[in-house]
């Protein structure tokens, strides 16, 4: 199992390939196969130039890079994701995504992502599932499996899925206007689900 957080929480005090390493050895991973592993997710993540640097050497944006390549360095079974693109700006933020999709054709590791974007998770997902807010709970489900790979920013067809979300969301949680709000939940949350093949919650 991988986790990437909010924040990079990257060890400052180790380069980035440091990182890398320091979750390899966790792993028992054969030191022999670190080298090869660490290029091959620096370079995943276009920090082949960077492995020598320190996080605080580095933008917010490839900081958080950094962080999903020791993630997926030890190529988890499945990788749990906690809302890790939400401190970026937009445009880093495309580029994670879309980053992050290429790892994940590379890995094929099952990864569940937090997110309170509509958008991301429709652009991500396999499945999204919605949370209600404080008792948190299931309360839908989308099946995006259908919407062919790989996705565009610009294609239509993810942008009307996308608002296919919003609108079932607003289903749970009650009109924009708020004439619901006495029997909704709160805003809830949208979470998402990519299945693999090697394990199938």
């Amino acid at each position: 199992m991988g986790y990437v957080f909010q924040e990079p929480r990257l060890m400052p005090w180790r380069t980035v390939r440091e990182n890398i390493e320091f979750v390899l050895d966790a792993s028992d991973f054969p030191v022999s196969q670190w080298q090869s592993k660490i290029d091959r997710c620096l370079a995943l993540v276009e920090l082949s130039d960077f492995g020598e640097f320190h996080p605080l050497q580095l933008s917010g944006g490839m900081q958080q890079r950094a962080s999903i390549a020791r993630a997926f360095a030890i190529e988890p079974d499945i990788l749990l994701m906690d809302e890790p693109f939400s401190a970026l700006d937009e445009l880093t933020a495309r580029r994670l995504r879309q980053q992050l999709l290429t790892i994940w054709m590379a890995y094929r590791s099952t990864v569940l992502f937090v997110t309170h974007n509509a958008f991301e998770a429709t652009f991500l997902s396999d499945r999204i599932l919605m949370m209600t807010k404080g008792p948190g709970r299931f309360c839908d489900e989308i099946d995006l499996k259908s919407l062919p790979r790989p996705r565009s920013y610009e294609d239509i067809q993810v942008f009307d899925a996308s608002r296919n979300v919003v609108r079932r969301l607003f289903d749970h949680v009650g009109s924009l206007d708020g004439e619901d709000e006495a029997r909704a939940p709160a805003a809830g949350s949208v979470t998402l689900l990519q299945n693999s093949p090697r394990f199938v919650p």
